[in-house]
């Protein structure tokens, strides 16, 4: 491949990272470590800085196979084509195969539904554009093609793919909508948890509009502007809100209720997702539905509403 214009002055394993056959910079340094990457027909390191031009030759080893076994799970799908699908992940689905989950993950699913999709990423997760956390519910894009994967990866790069989530927080913010700017890395002392106060927290925005208050509770529509793990979950708790449900950044004192109401998941649904399609450009929307355990929730707490509201009117 030729380096383009925007490679100028990048590093040469994090330009090799969004090369959609090789997926990720830990990939492109074992490439790069193994001597499988030239540079102009010279090895280089990782930390060579690329020129416009220079003509990069990788040699990648041979496919692996499909490490998720098929499995005939249900799939809802909210959208296909030959590049792509767009599927409702339900809660309690793991994306893809991991250490203490091999089996029942979307990408069984898929496995069972497309066949092989070898060469379209990473052997473990193939087709695999970005990820949703187990009990967060909604709309993950696919890619079926390497292509397409990359074509969408390169949009998440650099942040034109629009998200939109739906979450129940504890409690009420003050104003009808606002921005939470705070940097997210690794707890500083408990390493499976990320945190706001980080030593190496990297730049993290979200955007929140309240929809509708309860006694206790609010709905609200985020916004990320940033893709950071766990970042809407951080950032609501850092501002005193938590979402509903959140064992990790809930108050563990509370338990998993609010407003008298018990939930066994975070609350926390990706609503919408907005991008442009690898092949024609177009621009897609792709939505969700709600799925039952939070419109059970919703419906509660809009009942709880209620009888606060006449409590109140009747004293």
């Amino acid at each position: 491949m030729v380096v383009p214009a925007g490679g100028a002055g990048v590093r040469l394993d994090r330009f090799l990272a969004g090369v959609a056959e090789v997926g990720t910079r830990s990939q492109a340094k074992r490439l790069i470590d193994a001597g499988r990457v030239r540079v102009d027909g010279v090895a280089r390191k990782s930390a060579h800085l690329l020129g416009v031009g220079a003509r990069l030759e990788v040699e990648l080893p041979e496919p692996e196979p499909l490490a998720a076994e098929p499995e005939p799970l249900p799939l809802a799908v909210l959208y296909e084509d030959a590049d792509l699908l767009a599927v409702d992940k339900p809660p309690g689905m793991v994306v893809h195969p991991a250490p203490g989950a091999r089996r029942g993950t979307v990408v069984n699913a898929l496995a069972h539904r497309l066949g092989t999709l070898a060469g379209v990423g990473r052997p473990d997760r193939p087709g695999i554009v970005h990820r949703l956390d187990r009990d967060t519910s909604g709309v993950l894009l696919v890619a079926r093609t390497a292509p397409a994967l990359e074509a969408l990866a390169r949009q998440f790069r650099t942040r034109t793919v629009q998200k939109v989530y739906l979450a129940v927080v504890r409690g009420h913010l003050g104003p009808v909508s606002g921005t939470i700017d705070r940097a997210v890395g690794r707890h500083p002392r408990e390493r499976k948890r990320m945190s706001v106060h980080s030593r190496r927290g990297r730049a993290a925005l979200t955007r929140w509009t309240a929809l509708e208050r309860f006694p206790g509770a609010t709905l609200m529509r985020l916004e990320p502007e940033t893709g950071r793990t766990h970042q809407l979950r951080v950032h609501l708790a850092a501002v005193g809100h938590p979402i509903v449900g959140d064992r990790v950044y809930g108050p563990r004192h509370a338990g998993r209720t609010a407003g008298g109401l018990a939930f066994p998941r975070q609350a926390l649904h990706a609503a919408e997702i907005r991008f442009d399609h690898p092949s024609s450009g177009a621009r897609m929307v792709v939505r969700a539905p709600l799925p039952p355990d939070l419109e059970q929730l919703l419906a509660g707490l809009r009942q709880a509403g209620s009888s606060t509201a006449k409590s109140s009117r009747s004293a």
